[in-house]
């Protein structure tokens, strides 16, 4: 073999393990995003079926204030119905924009629902009131540290897509869109304050 046909087939080598380790590393940054979401997914779930056993012990001290109760459970369906959407397309933008509103609405529905809780000094003083409101306080933290991984892996993703050269590739490998970070509403990204005694 001549000379220049080796140069030539080594260039060829380096191109395509070049290429190759572009592809390799946006398959695994959107592997790993998508990873993160679905252990949001987990903890937004075991929210989700906190929040009707909630709503059942409360339902005998707040037996007048069924508005309150009915909004947090329609609250917490289309949470549900919205999670359901984001799983299917995780880093999807409307997907995304879809579950921050929801869980927003449903954060809202909670912050109203714990704060008529401290009407009631008997519910408050309830034992399984209280556990519940402490595993929902602790569901909560995970569901921070989760979504604070999953924008983590996204941002890496998204970064790594931009750079050059793999700016010049990601498109047509199937990584032409950047993956949405997911933000919840003021309020809902800080645990709420449960009203239990210390």
């Amino acid at each position: 073999m001549e000379f220049g046909t080796l140069v030539f087939i080594g260039i060829l080598v380096v191109l395509v393990v070049w290429v190759v380790s572009i592809y390799n590393k946006l398959v695994t940054l959107k592997n790993r995003f998508q990873n993160a979401f679905a252990q949001i997914e987990v903890q937004l779930k075991r929210r989700y079926d906190l929040i009707p056993n909630l709503v059942e012990v409360a339902k005998g001290y707040l037996a007048h204030e069924r508005e309150t109760l009915q909004a947090v459970i329609a609250a917490r369906g289309a949470a549900v119905d919205q999670l359901r959407a984001a799983a299917a397309a995780p880093g999807a933008a409307a997907a995304m924009a879809g579950l921050s509103g929801a869980e927003g609405a449903l954060g809202a529905a909670l912050s109203r629902f714990m704060l008529l809780q401290e009407r009631y000094p008997e519910l408050k003083a309830d034992v399984q009131m209280r556990q519940l409101a402490e595993e929902l306080t602790s569901t909560e933290n995970r569901v921070a540290f989760a979504r604070q991984h999953y924008n983590d892996s996204v941002a890496e993703y998204n970064t790594a897509r931009e750079v050059f050269p793999a700016s010049l590739l990601a498109a047509a490998f199937g990584h032409g869109r950047p993956a949405a970070l997911l933000s919840f509403e003021p309020g809902l990204a800080e645990v709420p304050r449960l009203g239990l005694a210390t």
